[in-house]
């Protein structure tokens, strides 16, 4: 599979700064701090979030590829600071230690948290001796970085009509069902006023003491959260090869988000427990309207907008399930890796809910698929070749749809 928008991130929790490099952008797509800064807000928000986002004010400095307002074409560099790196210079300080300092100075931990990387990190990668190597980079702190460069991918999805925005269905064994009842503006409205992206408010308060008693207990709690994007063409994606079918290439992408540990397109496991004639999606009359658009509605959404590998015309939802946070102020049995005798876990500061950010982690994955589905399906190295490119195929879909109905 060609991948045309592709990126990579680096940098370390504590370290000096996260950095990300995005590849594929056409030219001529207006993007600015001001929209990267405006993303990088709404995941350092939610109820239940850590003191690190007391301290930390996600900022992002374009370092290339945009000039003037527009991107150019080429790499987009971006370097997000990390305003902590102040007190972990240290620590976390690339160059080779002129001194010797003791564990605690260094920060260095010995016993993995059950739940986390720690472990099976430090065997990959032999670090045995110093937990921290693994903790730096596995932490959540990374997807700041992935948020910066969905923060591009949305521009580039709301040029060509894609709308993307999330809201949270559970946390814990609290479920939200006010949003069964709304329209998809209603919820995005709703959702992104509340403090856990929840458009049930009734749920939203119970949601909150959930937390609270998980804060008093030293405990963690998870939840369910859905991305929903409207305004997806019918045709992206492909059922010809595994790798290039949406709905895989968008688990993939939200499945890699840390702690998420399941995801489920539309229905997903519900549809197991229903008869085929409860699940598909009826047909609705197609309709060409007085501009020419062409829409193949249906009675339900029960597929989340893909079929066979392909969106469908319909808005794609897709679920994920984020287990609780590995760290625990008060922790579980783990074991020493110096003695190999029985102990507690390291712990470390963390949030104890990070549902809310997590979703909005969660839009900017999605936002980066379908980015790159956008510009596989249609192509163009500036916005305005990808424009044309769009209207020529909605004109041809027009055409074969007029034939029909004459």
């Amino acid at each position: 599979m060609l991948v045309r928008f592709r990126f990579f991130t680096a940098g370390e929790s504590h370290g000096q700064c996260l950095l990300a490099i995005v590849d594929g952008v056409p030219s001529g797509l207006e993007l600015s701090v001001e929209h990267i800064n405006s993303e990088l807000s709404r995941r350092q928000v939610g109820y239940g979030r850590s003191e690190r986002m007391r301290i930390e004010h996600d900022k992002v400095e374009l370092l290339s590829g945009v000039r003037h307002g527009k991107t150019i074409g080429s790499p987009i560099a971006m370097r997000i600071a990390n305003r902590d790196y102040e007190n972990w210079k240290l620590v976390m300080q690339p160059e080779a230690l002129i001194e010797q300092f003791g564990d605690e100075v260094l920060r260095r931990f010995f016993v993995p948290r059950p739940g986390h990387a720690d472990l099976a990190g430090a065997i990959k990668y032999a670090h045995l001796d110093d937990l921290r190597n693994v903790l730096e980079r596995a932490s959540a702190r990374e997807t700041a970085a992935r948020v910066a460069v969905g923060a591009v991918a949305k521009r580039l999805c709301e040029r060509v009509g894609i709308c993307i925005f999330s809201h949270v269905i559970s946390i814990g064994s609290v479920k939200a069902s006010a949003h069964e009842r709304m329209s998809n503006e209603e919820i995005r409205e709703v959702a992104e006023k509340s403090e856990l992206r929840c458009a049930d408010a009734k749920a939203e308060l119970r949601m909150k003491r959930l937390i609270d008693e998980a804060a008093e207990r030293g405990d963690s709690v998870g939840g369910v959260l859905e991305v929903i994007a409207c305004g997806v063409p019918i045709g992206l994606g492909s059922y010809s090869q595994w790798d290039r079918r949406l709905d895989a290439r968008l688990a993939y992408a939200v499945m890699s988000i840390q702690g998420i540990k399941g995801v489920e397109i539309g229905l997903g496991f519900a549809s197991t427990r229903l008869f085929g004639s409860q699940v598909h999606d009826e047909f609705l009359e197609p309709q060409v309207d007085v501009e020419g658009s062409v829409a193949f509605a249906r009675r339900t959404n029960n597929a989340g907008g893909i079929e066979g590998g392909i969106s469908n015309g319909m808005p794609i939802l897709v679920r994920a399930a984020m287990k609780p946070i590995a760290t625990l102020r008060k922790p579980l049995q783990s074991v020493d890796l110096r003695t190999l005798k029985l102990t507690q876990a390291h712990v470390e500061r963390a949030d104890v809910c990070a549902v809310p950010a997590a979703a909005v982690v969660a839009e900017a994955m999605v936002a980066i698929v379908l980015a790159d589905a956008v510009l596989e399906k249609f192509g163009g190295d500036s916005v305005e070749e990808l424009e044309r490119n769009i209207k020529a195929h909605n004109e041809w879909l027009r055409a074969e749809m007029r034939k029909r109905l004459q």
